[in-house]
């Protein structure tokens, strides 16, 4: 196999893996019980609200962003539309398998491993560089089209999400403040840790810039 197959190939493997992960990841949060990221209270209370699995509203409301992205012109790569599916069907998955966590401590530990999962999952499914997720380039978008900040934006649409999932019955809670706190330090750290070098200038994918990088740092 040729080096630029070896490349592509690491790239891919991490694309999925991530995006495998991180759907587990949200499901560990789910099965914690103590308060789910931004957008899974929303996926939640969704969830609630029409009787579909969490997972499957996470398709859905994923595409729907995505059909967001078109008055604001911007392009979906593969791992966008990777995103849409992949963390819906492994959050569901973990699901099926994973009971409801009985006890504080199993709630706390599912709650951690959670967070940390996604941060690593984070990291993993961006360094491979195959496109934002449809959430991430919404909020890149309209900060585009705006003018304002990515950090006045990712909170506006994170606030809006809270806000509505909560009324729908999603579970906002100590689990939701610690996510909010820990996911920025935690996606940096991983983002250098799966770091895939450029072959052609010898830079990495953390010194080149994404979306979600943009977002981590302001």
């Amino acid at each position: 196999m040729s080096t630029a197959s070896r490349h592509l190939t690491r790239r891919l493997l991490q694309l999925y893996i991530g995006l495998t992960l991180y759907g587990v990841s949200s499901a560990l949060l789910v099965r914690g019980g103590l308060g789910l990221e931004p957008w899974g209270v929303l996926h939640q209370g969704l969830a609630e609200l029409t009787g579909l699995t969490i997972g499957v509203v996470s398709i859905i409301v994923g595409a729907v962003v995505l059909l967001l992205w078109i008055p604001m012109k911007q392009r979906p790569g593969l791992g966008t539309v990777s995103n849409v599916f992949v963390i819906g069907v492994a959050m569901d998955g973990t699901l099926a398998l994973v009971p409801d966590a009985r006890g504080l401590g199993v709630q706390i530990g599912l709650l951690i491993g959670g967070i940390v999962l996604n941060g690593a999952a984070t990291g993993l499914y961006i360094s491979a560089r195959f496109g934002p997720g449809p959430r991430d380039g919404l909020m890149t978008g309209l900060h585009r089209v705006t003018g304002s900040s990515i950090r006045l934006v990712r909170t506006a649409i994170e606030v809006a999400v809270v806000a509505t999932g909560f009324v729908l019955g999603g579970s906002v809670g100590v689990g939701t403040v610690a996510y909010a706190l820990a996911i920025g330090p935690l996606a940096q750290l991983f983002l250098r840790v799966f770091a895939i070098s450029d072959e052609e200038n010898g830079s990495t994918v953390v010194a080149g810039g994404t979306p979600r990088q943009a977002i981590l740092r302001e």
